[in-house]
């Protein structure tokens, strides 16, 4: 499954997050950038972040603007879903980060969430 820009996606990406993805993929020189969630952390659930060169079958493929594509597994879709991806640097450091709506609770670093 695949989604343009132009059409509805699971999640927002800002521009931020958009240009910082360019600048790190061609330091890598890696095909796709995935967004995931896996069990853990002090709320339950985390999100992670890194460059994949393979699509698995169960990913979702999202086209967004200036050539990015982020690949969404699955189990990660209804947690993310609404969302927004940022990349924020700060004080605390540089990082992306997630703006969930859904999520009930989050850490006091916003790295982990439940639902």
């Amino acid at each position: 499954m695949s989604f343009s820009a132009q059409k509805a996606t699971p999640f927002e990406v800002s521009s931020e997050a958009l240009n910082k993805i360019i600048d790190l993929k061609t330091n890598e020189g890696a095909k796709f950038f995935r967004v995931y969630v896996t069990g853990g952390g002090c709320s339950g659930f985390q999100y992670g972040f890194k460059f994949d060169e393979y699509d698995e079958d169960e990913d979702t493929k999202l086209d967004f603007d200036q050539n990015v594509t982020i690949l969404l597994d699955e189990l990660s879709y209804p947690y993310i879903l609404g969302s927004k991806v940022d990349y924020v640097e700060n004080l605390m450091g540089a990082k992306f980060v997630i703006d969930n709506p859904n999520a009930k609770t989050t850490c006091g670093c916003g790295a982990s969430f439940s639902i």
